[in-house]
């Protein structure tokens, strides 16, 4: 005899309305603290209080770069009190639009990079990088192409060659529309001769989303950074075919797509953006503290740990630098049919 649990009345399954007035009130707090830090007429209001907007939920790569610099910052005894705010959504660019309304914010750099110039075009984004003040590019994390355990696919060309005979029946998982692993997925496809429009790639929220489907093998592949992949490749739990360069990366014992006769390359650089309507003393400042960053231990002890190559540039250079990857990035997705 199978015994029933009761059935709770609506009513006592909704938040009693004290729990609701504290849940409001405890949101507007951290508003609060965000906009508190935010908030700074001098640049060297940022070396004691300064927000680190990471536009993911915790857990993800932007997430973890914010962490990291977090900690960095601290240890070095750059900034004193630094926050970390998560501002998820649309491929960071939610988050985007919220910095580029902070005009004149000194007190505040978001983390971006490969994955949000996607978002921008695939979401349509009406706020784009050109809308806020680059300070520096701090490193480039690296794709790898993984498979489930099981899989009967243990080398990129047999797992090539049964994509290209049912492109729909093989489901490919990654993060975000029009991301870093969406955009690789169809210049791979692009390059073996598939048509990139055909490609069933299935958009999670982040790296963890997309484990977990490999590893219940809901997705045949799955593509994202190392590091959202490396425990469960060191544990034999996915089969890692490719990482997603020409060339073999020094660190890493994982056959390149170059090796295996794929012409494509794409990294996720990260970097750091500020509030539009700086001062140069305001955007000056932020670079000083980030150069500084970078020049720390505890940053490069970051940069080892994660294996991330080092690709520091700053300021002017880094402006320009985003406005290549704008026009690369844009003709890439508009080659693979992503965006409107």
């Amino acid at each position: 005899m199978t015994t029933q649990t009761p059935t709770r009345p609506e009513a006592a399954r909704r938040p009693s309305l004290p729990m609701i007035i504290w849940l409001v009130v405890a949101a507007l707090i951290v508003s609060a603290a965000f906009v508190s830090t935010a908030r700074g007429g001098s640049g060297d209001e940022a070396r004691s209080r300064l927000a680190l907007v990471a536009p993911a939920a915790p857990g993800g790569g932007w997430d973890l770069v914010a962490r990291e610099a977090q900690q960095a910052l601290k240890a070095d005894g750059v900034v004193n009190n630094v926050q970390v705010v998560n501002i998820p959504g649309a491929a960071g660019t939610i988050g985007l639009g919220q910095v580029a309304d902070m005009a004149g914010q000194a007190g505040t750099m978001m983390v971006t990079g490969t994955v949000m110039v996607g978002g921008v075009i695939a979401n349509n984004s009406h706020t784009t990088l050109a809308d806020v003040t680059p300070i520096a590019r701090l490193a480039e994390d690296f794709e790898v192409i993984v498979v489930p355990r099981g899989s009967p696919h243990t080398t990129l060309d047999q797992f090539v060659e049964a994509w290209r005979a049912n492109p729909h029946g093989m489901p490919i998982g990654g993060g975000s529309k029009g991301g870093t692993d969406h955009l690789l997925a169809g210049m791979i496809a692009e390059d073996v001769g598939i048509d990139p429009s055909a490609v069933n790639y299935i958009a999670f929220s982040g790296g963890g989303e997309a484990l977990n489907a490999l590893l219940s093998n809901t997705v045949a592949a799955g593509i994202s950074g190392y590091n959202d992949f490396a425990d469960q490749i060191e544990a034999g739990n996915v089969r890692v075919l490719a990482i997603g360069t020409r060339e073999r990366v020094d660190g890493f014992d994982i056959p390149s797509l170059g090796e295996q006769g794929i012409d494509v390359e794409l990294t996720n650089w990260r970097g750091l953006v500020a509030p539009p309507g700086l001062t140069e003393e305001q955007r000056n400042v932020l670079i000083e503290i980030v150069t500084e960053m970078h020049n720390g231990a505890a940053w490069t002890d970051t940069l080892e740990r994660n294996r991330w190559r080092d690709t520091f540039i700053t300021g002017d250079e880094f402006g320009a630098f985003i406005d290549e990857e704008m026009a690369r990035i844009g003709d890439i997705a508009q080659r693979l049919g992503i965006g409107g």
